[in-house]
């Protein structure tokens, strides 16, 4: 343990998990970052000077028309956001393992108040031909009226949508007069892992609103609200203190999401994170052609920062009890390995040999 003034290191900082990408720390430039806006007096609730450059720096990757809304966490994000774009009435079409459904707690629909409409998809992807399961029913005064399409980008299967795949869901959405939400917890690792910037499958795709999603890419703390097409959202200015999100010193999210912005450490440590996922799966699926490891297979592909597996139950216990991970249905086995900016090769190394130890053939 180490020790600063008043406060003891109560965490060993050289322990790696594959739980979450949340169970990083954040980036030293980050911190940094925090550091550098500390100091003086700076207007509160964001007439900072700060929060004003932030909308610059989003101007430049999402264009011009896009405007930044600073807030504290991914849910509260998402709940503001989707209730900008519905009346009371409305429902969003979603997949059944979408995050607002899965693991909001029910807030979109207990705060908001708004309906929504899942669809299955095993790879976690909505299409066009899915939306249309329960894009229907306007006019029909018994039935909550489909108005808006959430995807999440990548999505929580770890699959992500290509530029044709979201541009093909935007287009089939504003045929039926549908706008369209993105749920962009893992934003930068899908823009790291096609290769394209922000705006090819956010605003040149047609999308109304999205979250930036920076958490789990090495901020302390913060997510941003952002709309692209300020006619579909309302009342955002008043919906952001009304669901507990508007931050007093807001300079400090905003300075924050400016390191992420500046100099591509967005996407130098999202590409890092992805590219650790890719050498798990390799490593590991060395070892099943090799014989060296039996009884693991993969259940999606691996596209960004996220690996899929199923094992036996009690052999992921016996792991987990090694190196942290979740369960991700039990009933069949799967499981969900998560690397983030600060995964090193010798961490998925030691992963690797801690799984092959275990399911050794």
């Amino acid at each position: 343990m180490s020790q600063t003034r008043g406060m003891t290191q109560l965490h060993d900082p050289g322990y790696r998990g594959f739980a979450s990408d949340n169970y990083a720390g954040a980036h030293p430039e980050v911190i940094a970052a925090i550091a550098e806006a500390n100091g003086g007096h700076q207007i509160a609730y964001g007439a900072d000077v700060y929060t004003a450059r932030l909308q610059e720096v989003m101007k430049r990757h999402f264009g011009e028309a896009a405007e930044a809304f600073p807030v504290f966490n991914g849910t509260g994000a998402n709940v503001t956001a989707l209730t900008s774009l519905l009346p009371r009435w409305g429902a969003v079409v979603a997949t059944s393992t979408a995050h607002i459904h899965t693991d909001e707690g029910g807030a979109p629909e207990r705060i908001s108040g708004l309906k929504l409409l899942t669809v299955p998809a095993p790879d976690g992807k909505l299409t066009p031909e899915l939306i249309n399961r329960e894009a229907w029913g306007w006019g029909d005064e018994h039935r909550a009226q489909p108005l808006a399409v959430s995807i999440a980008q990548t999505t929580e299967l770890g699959t992500l949508y290509t530029v044709d795949e979201v541009r093909a869901i935007a287009d089939h959405a504003h045929s039926l007069g549908m706008t369209l939400h993105m749920d962009g917890s893992r934003i930068s690792n899908a823009a790291a892992a096609l290769g394209v910037p922000f705006r090819d499958f956010t605003t040149d795709a047609g999308f109304e609103i999205l979250i930036f999603g920076v958490t789990k890419n090495g901020l302390l703390y913060g997510e941003a609200v952002v709309v692209l097409n300020p006619e579909a959202s309302d009342g955002l200015v008043y919906l952001r203190k009304l669901n507990m999100q508007l931050s007093s010193k807001m300079r400090f999210v905003s300075a924050q999401l400016i390191a992420l912005l500046t100099d591509d450490l967005w996407f130098n440590s999202a590409h890092h994170a992805n590219a650790m996922a890719t050498h798990l799966r390799h490593s590991l699926e060395d070892g099943i052609v090799g014989g060296a490891i039996s009884g693991l297979s993969f259940s999606q592909p691996t596209q960004a920062n996220a690996v899929f597996a199923v094992l036996a139950n009690d052999a992921a216990d016996r792991i987990r009890e090694q190196v942290r991970f979740y369960d991700w249905d039990r009933a069949t086995g799967e499981v969900r390995w998560m690397t983030a900016f600060d995964t090193t090769e010798a961490d998925v190394d030691n992963f690797v040999a801690v799984i092959t130890r275990e399911l050794g053939a």
